[in-house]
């Protein structure tokens, strides 16, 4: 006789399966649309909650169903971002032949992949929905979104309204559908059941989204690690850090987790950042913090993407109204040393280091423990010194005198591709290192057809050189 545990699992289980037949049936009706079609589309799905307006409701209304971060955060990503994304995108080449190799004679042609199921975090539950959403559509595949249960209104909100624009460009509604009442296990259902996993939110839902048997598409933590060298323009550094700690309130977790500065100018930038609002709280401020933030080892919700004057209160002392970030001095990496790791709140720790090259050990050290293949950046007018600091660390990308967590993902002040989905490759057990967009959401079949003249064999000299005397 079933358990009503059993009975539960499989009514999700049936339910996962109805809304999967959906999204095929509807991907099936856009799988042969022109290229025409699929950017008009998208087009319309990025307006529908990005115009004047509406992009104001959304983002108050995820903070008021999340209560985190803050509405100017919000706001920048539901208008701003999804807009930069669509821009990014739209001229890309994803239906019929998307690319051409002449010397190599081969074509490759894009294929949709399916039903892509995607999870959406808490944190970023306004634009990420959208901007995964346009992704799948741009490579004619349909998309069902699982929220975490702090988000669900928010995103049901927005796959409503994308889904209206949908149907008025004459397009099936269910190419884009929700998980209305979300759970752990409806959400490993669909895992289980879509065609490609796009895997945001905690790692724990990242380690499930590869093992639930479909190829995924997951992200590494986050734990940045900004270098401040002895060439940088400090003015501008200390405002970019700013910026960067308390966009919305960090709940990205591109957020500047750990900043090293070099001896020659430790100081000075040190108090360029205390002038920029923040404050370097003593030790028995720092372990009250520490207790606030970390319970039974794992990040305390309560503080996550919270003001600073809300922390400190909770943590037991006082903040001036005028702080925007916490800065807290550290020496050590590792889980004795809490503050090495991923915050998710306006607190930074502050590291010293003797140059640059005790600076990249420094930021192994650190991202060794948390964040390894994420990301790390510098501020520096030193070509040399930048180069070093991307060949010596174990990182995916690099920012450049740029503020972290606007930029990792892309902004217009930069190249990268614009995503909310960061693959870590190996250093962070993914599959890929680059910024995730639609490219990764198709199949590719190649086209090889014969060299018009044929490669020939070098002969042994040429290929193996020198290296035959030695193996004599």
């Amino acid at each position: 006789m079933a358990t009503a545990l059993q009975i539960v699992q499989s009514s999700e289980a049936e339910e996962i399966a109805e809304l999967v037949a959906r999204s095929r049936a509807a991907q099936e009706q856009i799988a042969h649309y022109t290229q025409e079609q699929v950017d008009a589309l998208i087009r319309a799905m990025v307006w529908s909650v990005a115009r004047p307006g509406v992009a104001e409701m959304i983002a108050q209304k995820t903070v008021d169903e999340t209560q985190l971060g803050n509405y100017d955060g919000k706001y920048l990503k539901i208008f701003r971002k999804t807009r930069a994304t669509l821009m990014d995108i739209i001229d890309d080449k994803s239906v019929g032949v998307i690319e051409e190799d002449p010397v190599r004679n081969i074509v490759k042609i894009a294929k949709p992949v399916g039903v892509i199921g995607a999870l959406s975090p808490s944190t970023n539950p306004e634009a990420t929905p959208v901007i995964k959403a346009i992704s799948a559509v741009k490579g004619r595949n349909s998309i069902i979104v699982a929220p975490h249960p702090r988000a669900k209104l928010t995103n049901k909100l927005i796959c409503d309204l994308m889904r209206a624009a949908i149907v008025k460009m004459g397009a099936p509604a269910d190419i884009v559908l929700s998980i209305d009442v979300p759970s752990v296990e409806k959400t490993n259902e669909l895992m289980r059941q879509c065609d490609r996993v796009l895997a945001t939110g905690g790692s724990a839902m990242v380690t499930a989204a590869y093992s639930s048997g479909t190829p995924a598409l997951g992200v590494g933590v986050g734990n940045a690690v900004i270098t401040v060298d002895e060439t940088a323009d400090l003015d501008a550094a200390a405002e970019k850090i700013r910026l960067s700690k308390t966009l919305d309130l960090a709940a990205s977790c591109s957020s500047d987790n750990a900043v090293i500065l070099v001896d020659a100018i430790y100081d000075e930038m040190l108090g360029k950042l205390v002038a920029k609002g923040g404050l370097v709280l003593d030790d028995d401020q720092k372990a009250k913090l520490q207790g606030a933030i970390w319970v039974d080892g794992h990040i305390n919700a309560k503080v996550v993407a919270q003001t600073p004057q809300f922390i400190g209160s909770y943590a037991g002392f006082d903040v001036p109204q005028d702080t925007q970030f916490f800065i807290v001095h550290e020496t050590g990496a590792g889980a004795a040393y809490p503050f090495s790791g991923e915050k998710m709140t306006v607190t930074m720790a502050v590291y010293r280091a003797r140059d640059i090259d005790d600076a990249i050990a420094l930021t192994n050290r650190i991202q060794a423990y948390q964040g390894q293949g994420h990301s790390c950046g510098i501020y520096s007018r030193s070509d040399a010194n930048i180069l070093k600091l991307a060949e010596g660390t174990r990182t995916s990308r690099v920012m450049v005198n740029q503020p972290q967590s606007a930029s990792n993902s892309g902004n217009l002040w930069n190249g990268m591709r614009q995503t909310f989905s960061l693959g870590c490759g190996s250093w962070g057990g993914n599959g890929t290192n680059n910024n995730i967009t639609w490219r990764d959401l198709i199949n590719e079949t190649w086209v090889s057809k014969p060299l018009a003249v044929p490669k020939t064999l070098p002969s042994d000299e040429e290929l193996f050189g020198d290296v035959m005397a030695k193996l004599a």
